[in-house]
């Protein structure tokens, strides 16, 4: 009989590992732009606020 290693928890190990290199990038990102991205949604809203 073939010996068949038991592999049943690593996929949910890798799914983690990927998940959370995704949110240190997130983080990264948003930490670098996070100024510049604070501008263009606040002349986004004032472009779409009510002028009275």
């Amino acid at each position: 009989m073939l010996y068949l290693p038991n592999e049943e928890g690593q996929g949910l190990v890798e799914y983690a590992l990927i998940i959370v290199l995704v949110a240190i990038v997130v983080i990264a990102v948003l930490t670098l732009l996070g100024n510049q991205l604070q501008n263009v949604f606040n002349r986004i809203t004032n472009a779409l606020a009510p002028t009275s």
